[in-house]
């Protein structure tokens, strides 16, 4: 039962990784930028996974967001601060992988103040005292960054985009690079169990899904194909991360897309 406990727990880490990959704002604009290409290996296979999804997300997933949004604004302001300090236990080891040693200390000292002072990461104290707030990292990036390509791009069940790099980076975070992962899954601690990480995983997830429920419609609505659509949109994202700048993106096609950011 616990083996398949951690099974379920690795899917759901990888899903929300995979989803929100980072700080889950991805910004679409008109202006071109030159893109490494990205093979789409096995695309047959990959936009029938894609179906897949689109059919869980429209009876499970979506739905589960509509009722997110409904909470009250603390509430849910409170959820993605902790959310979001939480993240910082996989961005500062990123940081650091990166040679970023002094986005390394400014994310230490936020995860510092907000967990004490901000009650585990409820409120943004470090805002507050004028700590500036830099983008997620994690080892997909940081793979990117050392030079690695994306290789072939992947479509996984339930999990949604990624490619073989990113998909490697999400495996090394369930062997050892997220420590809320060994404190809770592998560790023995009274409060954290596999159970609290995978609720934290889940909402980690549908916070994201709430924060984009129009910029996703609108995004199917105005494609003339979807599946181009959301690889392209993944990928570029990917890049602008990789790279650490706001550099602007290629729109999926000629509308006025809006930035898929917090609600």
């Amino acid at each position: 039962m616990k083996y398949l406990l951690n099974i379920f727990i690795v899917l759901i880490f990888m899903t929300t990784t995979t989803l929100a990959g980072s700080d889950g704002k991805i910004e679409l604009t008109k202006k071109n930028t030159k893109n490494k290409t990205t093979k789409d290996c096995i695309e047959g296979l990959n936009r029938a996974t894609f179906a897949l999804n689109q059919g869980l997300d429209k009876v499970i997933f979506k739905p589960i967001a509509k009722g997110y949004r409904q909470l009250p604004a603390p509430v849910k302001v409170g959820t993605s601060n902790v959310l979001d300090n939480l993240s910082n236990l996989i961005t500062i080891p990123n940081n650091v992988l990166q040679g970023d040693f002094k986005v390394a200390g400014t994310n230490s000292a936020r995860l510092v103040i907000n967990t004490t002072l901000g009650i585990l990461g409820i409120f943004d104290i470090a805002e507050f005292l004028g700590f500036p707030e830099y983008v997620k990292e994690d080892y997909g990036q940081t793979l990117g960054s050392w030079g690695l390509g994306h290789g072939c791009y992947l479509v996984l069940p339930v999990l949604g985009p990624s490619s073989v790099r990113d998909t490697a980076g999400l495996f090394i975070n369930v062997m050892g690079g997220d420590p809320y992962y060994r404190l809770s899954v592998n560790g023995n601690n009274e409060y954290l169990d596999g159970e609290v990480y995978a609720a934290t995983k889940m909402l980690t997830g549908i916070d994201f899904r709430a924060k984009n429920l129009e910029s996703l419609d609108n995004l199917e609505e105005n494609s003339m194909d979807f599946y181009a659509s959301v690889k392209s949109l993944y990928l570029q994202d990917r890049e602008r991360k990789v790279a650490n700048s706001n550099i602007n993106l290629d729109a999926i096609d000629d509308g006025d897309w809006e930035e898929i950011d917090s609600q």
